[in-house]
């Protein structure tokens, strides 16, 4: 069979007669992943990952799965990357917008101040960034996509709970992942490929810390306002062990930590169980407690905001 491919991940090993051969995930035409294998074969830097490729290969069983085992290969335009890559099916520009545009009506003055510029600031990274290397959200214009979920959610939690800081919860939302444009790099293919200098070193909880006092500083504004925002984005991964630098320690740093967790766990295991038939089980999901998931007869893929 002959197909145009899209390189995900690629690595170089030798089998046990010292044969080279090259180890890969590719995603198809029909945006699925495959692994795939080339055998007997020296890369010397021809392909790599986010490299689009015509492939002529024959699919084989492979525990189970489909596996692609490669007879040829050659590198098609890399204008065709698009057709492959994953991207959220809201525009990440216009899910911008309207963010800023629910900021502009805050009435607190400095909330609206410190979020407008932080997010001006990033504006070009903002709309287009993916949420994550691998996990949620993996996708050119996921990290609006997940940020507008969240503030969705939040809006709906405030109307039932009137005790919750609205501004305080919206604004939070919106820079909780504000950093992931310093922490993540970004391919020609759109998605993430690596982690910065910065992001391992520092990190996006922390470089989301330092975005809120500078900016607070910079606009003249020192109160408790601007601590609460910093403590929310150090701590919306919950727990030390999720990489939390401090657990939640008020109501709206805790609803945050929550609503993150929520949407990145409904995210997965949508898609996850879009991977299979109604009525079966997917493979076991090693980000969600290693559980296997049910598709069962009345599941629903579809991830939506309504911002």
């Amino acid at each position: 069979m002959a197909s145009y491919a899209m390189i995900k991940e690629l690595r170089e090993k030798t089998d046990k007669n010292g044969n080279g051969y090259l180890d890969m995930i590719v995603i198809g035409s029909d945006k699925k992943e495959y692994p795939a294998k080339l055998w007997r074969f020296e890369n010397n830097g021809m392909f790599a990952a986010n490299d689009v490729v015509e492939i002529e290969y024959k699919a084989d069983d492979y525990k189970g799965k489909t596996q692609l085992n490669i007879q040829t290969i050659k590198k098609a335009p890399d204008e065709m990357i698009s057709q492959f890559i994953p991207t959220a099916q809201h525009d990440g520009k216009a899910v911008f917008t309207k963010l800023y545009s629910k900021v502009q009506s805050f009435r607190d003055s400095d909330l609206k101040a410190i979020v407008s510029d932080i997010m001006i600031s990033n504006k070009e990274a903002l709309e287009v960034y993916p949420a994550a290397f691998k996990l949620h959200h993996a996708m050119v214009g996921g990290l609006m996509l997940h940020t507008a979920s969240i503030v969705e959610m939040a809006e709906k939690v405030c109307d039932i709970y009137p005790a919750i800081n609205r501004e305080l919860l919206i604004s939070g939302a919106i820079l909780h992942d504000v950093a992931k444009t310093f922490e993540m790099h970004v391919s020609k293919s759109g998605l993430c490929d690596s982690y910065t200098v910065g992001g391992e070193l520092v990190g996006h909880l922390v470089k989301g810390a330092i975005y809120v006092e500078k900016t607070a500083e910079k606009l003249g504004i020192n109160n408790e306002k601007v601590l609460l925002l910093q403590h929310m984005v150090i701590s919306h991964h919950g727990l030390p062990e999720y990489g939390a630098c401090k657990m939640p320690m008020f109501l709206e740093a805790e609803v945050l930590a929550t609503l993150d967790t929520l949407d990145a766990t409904i995210f997965e295991m949508t898609e996850a169980i879009s991977k299979v038939e109604k009525g079966e089980f997917t493979d076991r999901q090693w980000a969600l407690d290693n559980r296997k998931l049910y598709n069962h007869s009345l599941a629903g893929t579809e991830h939506k905001v309504n911002l």
